[in-house]
């Protein structure tokens, strides 16, 4: 008991803080995006090694597009089938490129105008 309550003096109430550390404000986790090159089939496990690490990738397909059309499609429909199994998304932007989104990642697709 303060000796200010035996003599009958109010005491001023003293404030403590306590500084609380919310979600928002710790460090953000940061996501990759990784621009890679696919000149042949090959370079496909390289692509898909990266997927499984969680990164968004920008994928230039130009070259193989231009040496070997067949290749290519091989190479892009073992790509879709990882970002499938994945529960990520793949997409086409422009002619020569690809991204490729974890599932923690979102593709947004503008809807074609009539």
């Amino acid at each position: 008991m303060a000796l200010g309550k035996l003599w009958g003096k109010k005491e001023e109430p003293t404030e403590e803080y306590v500084e609380l550390e919310f979600e928002d404000e710790k460090e953000d986790k940061k996501i990759s995006v990784k621009v890679e090159k696919i000149t042949s089939y090959a370079d496909a496990e390289r692509i898909q090694q990266k997927m499984r690490d969680g990164m968004i990738l920008l994928v230039d397909i130009k070259k193989l597009k231009e040496s070997n059309m067949a290749e290519l499609k091989r190479a892009i429909e073992r790509l879709k089938k990882t970002s499938t199994a994945l529960s990520g998304d793949m997409a086409g932007v422009g002619e020569n490129w690809l991204i490729i989104a974890p599932k923690h990642a979102v593709i947004h697709r503008e809807k074609a105008q009539s």
